[in-house]
């Protein structure tokens, strides 16, 4: 059984957001992505879809997320489930960084509007 240790795991930053990459193919998953994101104070949300149904624990500190056309309020300790081929966005208006762990399943890839869906790195 592979282990993923903090220091190993490879991280990727955007602007506003890093990615800590923990289960993934190229690290020993077959099924199941896994990684940790930690939204920046004042960070806006990146309107974007997936191809599969995605999950974030929230673990520290607040976000929103806009799925749809609704807007939910997300806390450490919630859960929110984003269906695949929705629209969703996840902001930090907050001044305390936000983390979360996030699950998608293996194949999973990630589009902006009007762009070609891709696999984002962290979970290859």
């Amino acid at each position: 059984m592979p282990v993923i240790s903090a220091s190993d795991a490879p991280r990727f930053t955007l602007p506003g957001v890093t990615f800590t990459g923990l289960a993934a193919p190229s690290r020993g998953s077959s099924e199941t992505s896994v990684w940790r994101i930690a939204l920046d104070p004042g960070a806006p949300g990146a309107p974007h879809r997936v191809t599969r149904e995605e999950i974030f624990i929230a673990i520290a500190g607040s976000a929103v997320a806009t799925i749809g056309a609704d807007r939910h309020e997300i806390a450490a300790g919630s859960a929110i489930v984003i269906p695949a081929d929705t629209e969703f966005s996840l902001a930090n208006p907050g001044d305390r960084p936000f983390e979360a762990v996030v699950v998608l399943p293996v194949g999973g890839q990630a589009a902006y509007s009007g762009q070609e869906p891709f696999t984002p790195p962290w979970a290859v």
